[in-house]
């Protein structure tokens, strides 16, 4: 008589409950480190340090500091171009230590039960 069922014998329930355990576990530790990420704050600066932009976790621009000696009202569009510097770069910081914080995380994929990483060695 052929064997019913998708599990091939014992273990599949078992390595399936397992596999929803760690995922469960990965989701809870991605929650914590995205709230932990919003309050961290990353500041980049242009112009030489005349500009300074300090961004958060959540990309929002908490404060923008500029020195007296930058502002010169003949020449706005420089002023503008050294903001919309400093503002991405502080931006990219937080972009960077995200994806570092989200990489670390999903490098425990490695382990669960063959997967070889994202999506590696699926059936389909």
């Amino acid at each position: 008589m052929a064997k019913r069922g998708g599990y091939g014998g014992m273990g599949m329930p078992q390595n399936m409950n397992n596999l929803m355990k760690q995922a469960q576990k990965m989701q809870r530790e991605a929650m914590e480190r995205q709230k932990e990420m919003e309050t961290k704050e990353f500041t980049a600066s242009a112009g030489g340090g005349a500009i300074e932009v300090v961004v958060n976790g959540k990309r929002e621009v908490l404060r923008v500091h500029l020195s007296e000696e930058i502002v010169d009202p003949d020449d706005i569009e420089m002023l503008q171009d050294l903001i919309v510097a400093a503002t991405n770069e502080a931006l990219r910081k937080a972009e960077e230590e995200n994806l570092a914080a989200m990489t670390q995380l999903a490098g425990g994929l490695g382990g669960l039960g063959g997967l070889g990483g994202l999506g590696g060695g699926l059936p389909f």
